[in-house]
């Protein structure tokens, strides 16, 4: 037993509606992507919050899944007529046999080398280098996985600026894994916060994975203290939002590292947070940069 992947062609006034008209008649699923993907006509879509997007892509792919046995020619049918379609779009069905979709998943996600002595590996995984501090994170809803060049940045940079027993803050925490890098490389307390309450679960399991002691919190929560080492790896919008609140944990004297800055927003991070500590580039990776500051 299988499925039907059927794909056509569409507009973007059309796209939206329908996916829509499938899926009320039938579709297990519709989805809608750049047709022209991965050629120089490549249409950029989607952005951070508050930015501006265009209403869709020039040329749109519908992609919809169906059971084996339904009758795929009438469904689009009916579904272009209730989208305002005289014709219905020319459409190619590929058969899409069952899998073991956990196994192909996780074939997937192999071990990252950070550095000399730091790994990410997926707990299905032998670790790669044993004498190495193995972080054992799986891949899941929350953001961090270590393969995304802005986690790569703030790694390297803990792995610069942890010392023993230092106190550190994950501001926009995700899995945990800069807060439980920062364990593993000899920090004392170690907190994160996240919007996300599955982010907030994710990291209290992945810190426990990795035997390590953590505070993670809802960031409605308030947080209290000051600390060593305050991280955060988000986007620049709200880290222009959350400026005074993040700075506000970093004790005089202590370091800040903010991540999620595309190379050309950097000038205008560097100049809100100047309010609050001098920022320079630390390092940059692929487009993506790692500012750091000490707080006077």
């Amino acid at each position: 037993m299988g499925w039907q992947s059927v794909s056509f062609l569409t507009d973007a006034s059309h796209a939206e509606p329908l996916c829509d008209a499938l899926l009320e008649a039938g579709a297990l699923s519709a989805s809608i992507e750049d047709a022209d993907a991965g050629t120089p006509d490549e249409q950029a879509q989607f952005g951070e919050p508050g930015s501006v997007n265009s209403p869709g892509w020039v040329r749109s792919r519908v992609l919809a899944l169906f059971e084996a046995d339904a009758d795929v020619a009438a469904m689009l049918g009916a579904a272009a007529a209730r989208a305002g379609l005289d014709d219905v779009p020319d459409f190619s069905v590929d058969i899409l046999a069952e899998q073991n979709w956990v196994q192909l998943t996780q074939s997937q996600f192999e071990p990252i080398r950070v550095s000399q002595r730091l790994w990410i590996v997926p707990s299905w995984h032998v670790t790669p280098d044993p004498a190495a501090i193995n972080l054992i994170l799986d891949p899941g809803m929350a953001f961090g996985t270590g393969s995304h060049p802005t986690t790569r940045l703030c790694l390297e940079w803990l792995e610069r600026h942890v010392v023993k027993d230092c106190s550190l803050l994950d501001y926009g925490c995700g899995s945990g894994i800069l807060a439980i890098a920062a364990a593993r490389l000899g920090a004392g307390r170690v907190a994160g916060v996240d919007i996300d309450p599955q982010a907030v679960e994710a990291a209290c399991a992945n810190a426990e994975r990795n035997g390590v002691s953590g505070r993670f919190a809802d960031s409605a929560q308030a947080v209290a203290g000051e600390y060593d080492l305050v991280v955060a790896n988000i986007l620049s919008n709200p880290l222009r939002v959350l400026a005074p609140a993040i700075c506000a944990h970093v004790r005089s004297g202590g370091k800040l590292a903010l991540s999620g800055i595309l190379s050309e927003q950097s000038e205008e991070i560097i100049h809100i947070y100047a309010d609050w500590l001098p920022l320079t580039v630390a390092d940059a990776c692929q487009g993506w940069v790692c500012l750091s500051g000490i707080k006077p």
